[in-house]
């Protein structure tokens, strides 16, 4: 995992908050002072945060659960495609859809549509089609490729939601809590922490400092991919070994024979 530095937080902005009359109470906590009508984060509590976030995160990872990745707004939007799409996570940076978590299901149905849309490319079925038919189809799957393209390989719930700005983002969080899905989240001091399970007490307007927490958030995540790799291959090692015993057994016999 990426060390994290209280002074490359410092360097990444991640302590400046919002204006303090636009402050939520709750975060008085992280809140270290106010500097010029704006709240300034202790980064010494987001770097203890970022820590207990990164080893859970790691964990879950490791579990074989995806982590989903929540940012919508424009200064996130290419940080987390760049960042959760690095170690194979899924990410929504368009608009979300509702019931993308409570209905699951449908939005299930609209990915393999867009699968059988694939085939019928792939098979030669598409060209049979007028040109009509070929131009609503293709709309069809630009759009489902913009909203769900990176959920695409996501067959379940995720074990996790990783939202950066939860006031934006307040449906997803919504969703996540009705099905008690762990919220990891970046919060500013103008949220409210209550409604994550793991909070980062930090800047989620920069990009700077979005793109800070998400290197280290990143890294933590392919640590437990490849604790993941490791166990699956020292347990593929393992069942070999008794087969190869017997092989030799076999062989000793063989020539005794």
């Amino acid at each position: 995992m990426e060390k994290v530095e209280v002074k490359d937080l410092l360097d990444a902005g991640v302590h400046f908050g919002h204006l303090t009359r636009k402050w939520n109470p709750n975060m008085a906590p992280y809140i270290y002072m106010e500097r010029n009508g704006i709240h300034i984060i202790n980064l010494y509590k987001t770097a203890a945060k970022i820590d207990e976030t990164c080893s859970a995160l790691s964990k879950i990872a490791a579990s074989g659960k995806k982590i989903l990745f929540v940012a919508t707004k424009k200064q996130a939007k290419d940080i987390v495609a760049e960042k959760a799409g690095a170690v194979n996570q899924p990410y929504i940076t368009e608009r979300w859809p509702g019931g993308m978590l409570t209905n699951f299901v449908t939005i299930r149905k609209a990915v393999k549509k867009m699968s059988s849309i694939d085939r019928m490319k792939k098979d030669g079925t598409f060209e049979s089609l007028s040109k009509r038919e070929k131009l609503q189809i293709d709309r069809q799957r630009a759009k489902l490729e913009k909203n769900l393209g990176s959920i695409s390989d996501m067959t379940r719930l995720p074990g996790a939601l990783f939202v950066v700005d939860i006031l934006r983002e307040h449906i997803a969080i919504k969703e996540a809590q009705k099905l008690n899905i762990p919220i990891f989240a970046m919060v500013d001091t103008n949220s409210d922490p209550r409604q994550v399970d793991y909070v980062i007490p930090s800047n989620d307007d920069a990009s700077k400092s979005i793109n800070k927490i998400l290197s280290i958030v990143s890294s933590a995540i392919e640590d437990g991919l490849n604790e993941r790799k490791a166990e699956k291959a020292a347990d593929k090692e393992a069942k070999a070994k008794p087969e190869g015993k017997k092989a030799k057994k076999a062989a000793v016999k063989e020539e005794e024979e």
